[in-house]
């Protein structure tokens, strides 16, 4: 497995032909440890709990009867059988872009000029985000988080998880997704609608969410999910049994339609990141800019092999290729 000590120089047979040596990766904030200290804790509005909780994926120890779970098996009836296997991209870019047209506009600029300096670029420490990408609630809350300019720790909870969703249950009590823990004030919460209005409320300045990104999520949110036929919704059987010892970071933004596509195959290989957004006007493009040369997402940085790779094409063979579960996982020598 994956060891606890690994080299800062990337193991060549590891990185494989993805392996990028031109020039260093930049250091970012150090990812704190999750917090089990709750010390608000947010109860469920009941106006929100009609329309979402009883959509939800829970599983709530008896057999599931949420729409996403009847749903699961249909889509996979019309998806690839796996998704590491080579993939028809043209049927990809268009089932992609047809999901970032059913969203627009949402999910693609930041308003960061909005905030006239009343928020920066990141707080103290990072929000976590525990979700998984087919999930149209989740979509909900991503959308808001790429208007804010917001940078978080996602840690996807796909059907199937082996690590994220006991963590959601111990944490806040049952699987229901998304689920937001914001260490910089103590709080935690479930509801797509009420994290939100506390995104906005807390690191919104005076702003308000954008008009009908609450309202439209019963409408057009499902669109992504059945477009691209519950990519992001269940656990890959050959995925590691164990995380990596350090998360992996991509820099995207919700709507863009070839991050969506990484951000699915993290989701199925339970691989939690560092999300850095940089939607339309974000601060964090100049950034970007002088990591890759391009201002252009997805770009991914994997913290464990030293690879940066800046093409959706290569970056979700390397993550299947990458981290697959042998019966015995990587471990680099001393």
């Amino acid at each position: 497995m994956f060891s606890q000590t690994i080299s800062s120089s990337p193991n060549p047979s590891f990185a494989g032909p993805f392996r990028n040596n031109h020039k260093p990766l930049l250091r970012f904030q150090t990812p704190p440890p999750i917090s089990f200290k709750r010390n608000r804790f947010h109860p469920i509005n009941s106006a929100n709990q009609d329309n979402e909780t009883l959509i939800q994926d829970n599983n709530g120890g008896g057999p599931s009867t949420s729409f996403l779970s009847l749903l699961c098996p249909l889509l996979k009836l019309f998806s690839a059988t796996d998704p590491s296997a080579e993939r028809n991209y043209l049927l990809e870019e268009t089932t992609s872009s047809l999901s970032t047209l059913a969203r627009f506009p949402w999910g693609s600029k930041s308003r960061s000029d909005g905030l006239n300096g009343q928020q920066k670029v990141n707080p103290p420490l990072y929000l976590q985000l525990f979700e998984f990408e087919a999930c149209p609630f989740c979509r909900r809350v991503r959308e808001a988080i790429t208007e804010l300019d917001l940078s978080v720790e996602v840690f996807p909870c796909p059907k199937g998880s082996l690590r994220h969703r006991a963590l959601v249950e111990e944490l806040g009590g049952r699987e229901q997704f998304p689920f937001l823990v914001d260490p910089n004030t103590g709080t935690s919460m479930y509801e797509s609608s009420d994290i939100v209005k506390y995104l906005f409320e807390q690191y919104g300045g005076k702003m308000s969410p954008s008009f009908g990104i609450l309202e439209s999520t019963l409408v057009t949110g499902w669109m992504p999910t059945l477009l691209r036929a519950g990519r992001g919704m269940t656990l890959w059987k050959n995925s590691i049994k164990e995380g990596p010892p350090r998360k992996l970071e991509l820099f995207s933004y919700e709507n863009n339609p070839y991050a969506r596509i990484v951000r699915e195959a993290l989701c199925e290989l339970e691989l939690p990141y560092i999300l850095q957004s940089v939607g339309q006007g974000s601060k964090r493009a100049k950034l970007l800019y002088e990591m890759s040369g391009s201002k252009e997402v997805p770009y991914l940085v994997d913290h464990n092999t030293g690879v940066e790779i800046g093409d959706y094409k290569k970056i979700v063979p390397y993550l299947f290729q990458t981290y697959k579960h042998f019966g015995q996982e990587f471990e680099n020598e001393n």
